[in-house]
C-alpha cells in the first residue's frame, strides 16, 4: 500500500536536543510536513545533541554523499572513569587517579589524527550475525568487534574546564564513534575515559547554527512557514562536480540512459551529477562527454 502524504523533497535541517533517537526526529519531520518520504543522513545517540538533516522525498537518493562527507563534533570527555557503553548513560566499571595535563593530552590526540583504525562500542548499531551489537550487550554479552577504518582531519582540545574533564573538537569522515576516541584516549593516557557530552556541529553543507529546533518544528507544523525552511536536494550533492545538461540530455538521463553533458573539469570514470537549470536530474558516471545515470531524480 502506497504510503500518503506529499510528494516534497528538499532537506530540513533540525538542531536536534538530547533525548529523542534519530528516527523520532524524522517521523516528526514527516508528520509534521505531512511528507510521503523522509530519512536523515547520519545517526545521532540519544542524548547527542546538534545537526541532524533530515532528506525529504527525492533528496533521500543523495543521503549518501552526505554521511560520506566530513562532519564536525564537539565533546566533553570525564577522565577517571570507564563505562560499559562509553558514555554517561551507563554503568562505571573502571576508575582511576591519574589526570594528565594539558601537554600530556594534546601529546596523546596525535595518535587519533589522520587514517587510524576504530574498535566500535559494544553499545552500538553495528550488526552481529545479522543482529545489532547493542542488544547482545544489553543481555550482557561482551562482544570481539572488528576494528573499522576512519580518516580524523583534525582534533584539538578546546578547553580543560577542570582536571576531571577535556573538551574535544573533532572533524572525521564516515563512520567515527566519538565514544570509542574518548574511550581509547582514556585508555592511552592511563586514566580511562567516557563521553558526558556530545554535539555534531556540521555535517557536511549543513550546520547546528541554522537548524530548527523541535519546538519550532511543532508550533509551524502543517503550515507554509514550516515549508519555507525546506533547503534545496542539490545541497546534498555539494561534494560532487556538477555538469551541465541540455533538455534532450535530461530527457535520456531521467530515462536511465547515458545522457549528452557540457564539457567541465572532470575527468573520465569521475561520479558527478547533472543539472538542467539548477534542478538535478541525475548522479551518474561520467564518460567520454555523457553521464551514465546510477541515481534518476523525477520533477
Amino acid at each position: 500500500m502506497a504510503r500518503k502524504g506529499r510528494d516534497i523533497s528538499g532537506w530540513l535541517v533540525i538542531d536536534k536536543p538530547a533525548g529523542p533517537t534519530s528516527t523520532a526526529v524524522v517521523n516528526k519531520v514527516r508528520w509534521a510536513l505531512n511528507a510521503k518520504k523522509a530519512g536523515h543522513a547520519g545517526t545521532l545517540d540519544p542524548e547527542a545533541t546538534g545537526v541532524l538533516a533530515v532528506a525529504l522525498g527525492e533528496a533521500t537518493k543523495t543521503v549518501p554523499f552526505v554521511t560520506d562527507a566530513l562532519k564536525c563534533y564537539a565533546f566533553t570527555v570525564r577522565l577517571g572513569q570507564a563505562t560499559n557503553t562509553d558514555d554517561a548513560e551507563g554503568e562505571v566499571i573502571a576508575t582511576s587517579d591519574v589526570r594528565p595535563s594539558d601537554d600530556e593530552i594534546k601529546a596523546a590526540l596525535g595518535a587519533f589524527v589522520g587514517d587510524i583504525l576504530q574498535v566500535p562500542p559494544q553499545f552500538s548499531a553495528v550488526k552481529i550475525d545479522g543482529e545489532r551489537a547493542y542488544k547482545r550487550a544489553r543481555e550482557g554479552e561482551e562482544m570481539d568487534l572488528a576494528a573499522r577504518p576512519l580518516w580524523v582531519e583534525e582534533l584539538v582540545l578546546t578547553d580543560r574546564p577542570d582536571p576531571d574533564h577535556v573538551a574535544l573538537e573533532m572533524t572525521c569522515g564516515k563512520g567515527g564513534y566519538v565514544r570509542a576516541i574518548a574511550r581509547d584516549l582514556g585508555a592511552a593516557l592511563g586514566c580511562f575515559g567516557h563521553v558526558t557530552q556530545l554535539r555534531r556541529l556540521w555535517s557536511g553543507p549543513f550546520e547546528a547554527s541554522e537548524g530548527l529546533s523541535l519546538d519550532a518544528v511543532e508550533a509551524l507544523a502543517r503550515t507554509p512557514d514550516l515549508d519555507a525552511h525546506i533547503l534545496p536536494l542539490e545541497l546534498g550533492l555539494a561534494d560532487l562536480p556538477e555538469l551541465r545538461c541540455t533538455p534532450e540530455g535530461a530527457a535520456r538521463l531521467r530515462n536511465g540512459n547515458p545522457g549528452m553533458v557540457l564539457a567541465a573539469d572532470v575527468e573520465y570514470g569521475d561520479e558527478a551529477w547533472a543539472s538542467l537549470d539548477g534542478k538535478a536530474v541525475a548522479v551518474g558516471v561520467y564518460k567520454s562527454g555523457e553521464l551514465h545515470p546510477n541515481r534518476v531524480f523525477n520533477p
